[in-house]
């Protein structure tokens, strides 16, 4: 079993279809990100032989192009951003600018740790996980076939295939050329500005981090605010806090064109009205979403439905149409995120040996890190009514809350949403230097059937933000201005 195990983790190898018709599969896992691992991790918990089968860098989108660099990135923009934007008397600010090839190299390096550490080396944990370094493809009758030509023998596949960029039809865009998420966090050279297409979450996050290291940037949606899907009060706040840092919002323009002029790209612009201008930057960074990564792997031979972006359609057990195929991550679409990815893996992983548990998206929590930084779970005030609760709302200014003013920093908002009848916390929206710190108690609250009561009598510890929640939980029944320190 070793030296099978030991043979087909090279790109090519001899021997390799005898070996696998020899041993044969009871699970195959079509990708090694996040769902990936946790789909064939769970099925060995479960006594099962896996195949993984991936033709890219080990690890996926989060740990090598996503979540990982661009965090450590968003930290080391912060850390440059504070040195002369701090609201203490006495501290100086510091001299110097950033050096993006150090900054660059320390997140890679940072990269490759994770990687090795969560990814690589976890394989070695686990021998009835045999890994294929190559592309997977699925025929008319479901079965896997490797590029080499060999064949997994398996009755049960999760694919887990993940997604890419997501790249507009716009004019001139090709010919000028552009950066998406992944390549501008490589650039050899910092551009002095940048023009970014895209006012989600990535635009957003990586617009703010070059801005703070030097670049003039200007994003361009249209959008009528930033962070579409979020609570009005949170992306207007935060529009308000990225203009005040310099950063140059245009809302409401569609692209028209762009054009390539000498060292520059000039973006044309389209406002709500007609009329056309144009903004430009040294580069342009193409932040419009991410696609699922489905094209080239025999899934509509094989029986599997599409949706018309690409997406794998999934029931509540994450099965496709094709009953022996399951589907988990990114590449069954929204929510994209990589614990909602690897909840799903392990899941699918579960349902194709024979269980049967659905996956629960009632209370996923979500984390922009900007800064401030913007959390959300659970309903809106709008998609609490459209349910059929009367929704009661509060929202408290971090103003009010001491760790704000003992750290000088008063930016944001909490917003509670809860139903009038039961006192029942149905959705939390925070906009905070650590929201995404703050976030978990309302999930669990809102998982839990949690009231405001419960969240008003219970203990937080003073001078933490997280003490925020409970302070906004008392304005339901209270004017908090009237309250002492630790008001209860």
């Amino acid at each position: 079993m070793d030296q099978i195990r030991m043979d087909v983790r090279g790109m090519t190898c001899s021997g390799c279809e005898k070996a696998v018709e020899q041993r044969g599969f009871d699970l195959a896992v079509l990708g090694g990100g996040s769902a990936g691992f946790a789909a064939a991790i769970r099925a060995t918990e479960l006594g099962a032989r896996v195949a993984l089968i991936n033709s890219g860098t080990i690890g996926g989108t989060c740990v090598n192009v996503g979540c990982v660099p661009s965090k450590t990135l968003i930290r080391a923009a912060e850390a440059n951003h504070r040195r002369s934007h701090h609201g203490f008397a006495g501290i100086s600010s510091g001299n110097g600018g950033p050096e993006w090839p150090a900054i660059r190299d320390q997140k890679d390096a940072l990269v490759r740790e994770l990687r090795q550490g969560k990814y690589v080396d976890v394989l070695e944990a686990y021998p009835d996980i045999a890994l294929f370094a190559q592309r997977g493809r699925l025929d008319g009758d479901g079965r896997l076939t490797l590029a080499d030509g060999s064949r997994i023998e398996t009755d049960r596949v999760v694919v887990t295939t993940g997604s890419s960029p997501s790249i507009p039809r716009i004019a001139g865009l090709e010919e000028a050329g552009f950066l998406d998420s992944t390549s501008a966090m490589e650039l050899a050279d910092f551009p002095r500005s940048l023009v970014v297409i895209g006012v989600g979450v990535i635009g957003v996050e990586l617009g703010q981090a070059f801005s703070r290291l030097g670049a003039k940037v200007t994003l361009v949606s249209r959008r009528d605010a930033v962070l579409p899907g979020e609570d009005d009060d949170i992306r207007e706040a935060l529009l308000g806090y990225l203009r005040g840092e310099g950063l140059t919002v245009r809302t409401r323009v569609t692209v028209e064109r762009v054009e390539r002029c000498g060292r520059e790209r000039k973006v044309w612009l389209r406002d709500s009205d007609g009329r056309m201008d144009a903004v430009t930057g040294e580069q342009i960074l193409v932040a419009a979403g991410r696609r699922a990564n489905t094209s080239g792997y025999g899934l509509e031979q094989a029986g599997v439905a599409l949706r018309g972006n690409g997406e794998i359609i999934v029931d509540a057990y994450l099965r496709s149409s094709n009953a022996r195929i399951y589907a988990a991550g990114d590449v069954i679409g929204q929510p994209m995120h990589v614990y909602v990815a690897a909840r799903a893996g392990a899941l699918a992983a579960e349902n194709a040996l024979g269980q049967q548990n659905a996956l629960d998206l009632r209370v996923v929590p979500r984390v922009t890190f900007t800064d401030p930084a913007v959390a959300s779970v659970g309903l809106a005030e709008a998609d609490a009514r459209q349910a059929q609760f009367e929704p009661i709302t509060t929202v408290l200014s971090l103003s009010h809350v001491p760790r704000a003013l003992a750290a000088r920093d008063t930016r944001g908002l909490i917003k509670l949403v809860a139903d009038a009848r039961t006192r029942r916390v149905l959705g939390a929206h925070i906009l905070a230097p650590e929201a995404g710190e703050m976030i978990m108690e309302p999930a669990l609250a809102i998982r839990f059937g949690l009231t405001i009561d419960d969240l008003t009598s219970t203990l937080h510890p003073y001078l933490t933000h997280a003490e925020g929640i409970k302070l906004a939980a008392l304005t339901f029944d209270k004017d908090i201005a009237t309250l002492s320190c630790c008001a209860a």
